[in-house]
């Protein structure tokens, strides 16, 4: 769930040096829930689907997910030892690239369709996450939807990273908030499980408001 030059890199590499990623078991606790959060994009969309970033994919769980489902996927994240993880997995339709979240129109990736966040966007300090959502507007076509998981912030930020629905719609000004739904937190230990975990769901952006 890394994605910024500027948050603790050395954090996350170390972690996935020693094979301790945490934020993975949420893959299979809030599987359902994001099949079903898919399920609603592609249905409102006609085929082929377009393309789909993965914003601080790690191991590349939900990237490959997307290429599976039918996205043309790209994971971005700024840990080279988590994109190589991703793409030795070999999967299908997915490609990986190094880079850095708050900075995405450095990355030459072109434009997309769908912006999927598990865990990123909360981690970011409140000027990474204005650059973060610029970006984001920079490479997105029109009718793109986000999809973004975030914790509540809570007493604990110091032990578990998050945001408010406030600070969601700050920083993306230039798009409407569409929903605003509790994630589960089922499977998960202390103290995530006290986070208040939202599936947050924006789009509609206006072509004339790149003030975010």
């Amino acid at each position: 769930m890394a994605g910024s030059r500027e948050m603790d890199m050395s954090k996350y590499a170390r972690m996935y040096r020693l094979g301790i990623a945490p934020w993975e078991r949420y893959a299979t606790t809030a599987a359902d829930g994001i099949a079903s959060l898919l399920e609603r994009e592609e249905s409102e969309r006609s085929r082929p689907l377009g393309r789909a970033l993965d914003l601080g994919c790690g191991r590349g769980k939900y990237t490959a997910l997307l290429a599976g489902r039918g996205w043309k996927a790209v994971g971005i994240d700024n840990v080279p030892a988590a994109i190589d993880a991703a793409r030795r997995t070999g999967a299908e339709g997915a490609t990986y690239v190094v880079g850095d979240v708050t900075d995405l129109p450095a990355t030459g990736l072109g434009t997309f369709d769908l912006f999927l966040d598990v865990g990123c966007f909360q981690g970011l300090s409140s000027r990474q996450r204005d650059a973060y959502a610029r970006g984001v507007l920079a490479l997105a076509n029109p009718g793109a939807t986000l999809l973004l998981l975030a914790f509540g912030r809570t007493w604990m930020r110091s032990l578990v990273e998050g945001v408010s629905q406030g600070e969601v719609e700050s920083a993306f000004r230039g798009w409407e908030l569409l929903s605003a739904d509790p994630a589960t937190t089922q499977g998960l230990g202390w103290p995530m499980n006290r986070t208040g975990p939202q599936w947050y769901r924006l789009g509609g952006h206006r072509q004339d408001d790149t003030a975010v």
